[in-house]
């Protein structure tokens, strides 16, 4: 798991097991960065529209910019004026390729 900028400049790496979801390791990889400040507004994919770790995430002054899953219960939390910077997740891609 990586984060990078918005340049695709990798500021953090986590290396661990494949069994936990993603959305369990956000925290942990943001700590493990590079770099002292931590990103304000991750990017993420639809695995990562998870109530829970987006309210630790805010506690310590970051949103998380993730579209909602399709099958979502729960009450959106992001509109569109967020999510328009998604189309730009395609540099972390870009990263790994």
């Amino acid at each position: 798991m990586a984060v990078t900028d918005a340049g695709g400049t990798i500021l953090s790496v986590l290396v661990g097991s494949a069994s936990p979801h993603e959305v369990k390791l956000v925290e942990k990889v943001l700590e493990e960065r590079f770099t002292e400040p931590s990103p304000r507004k991750p990017i993420g994919d639809k695995a990562y529209d998870s109530d829970p770790p987006d309210e630790a995430l805010h506690q310590q002054g970051i949103d998380m910019i993730a579209p909602h899953r399709g099958n979502r219960k729960k009450k959106k939390t992001q509109d569109g004026r967020k999510l328009r910077c998604y189309k730009r997740r395609w540099k972390v891609k870009r990263s790994f390729a």
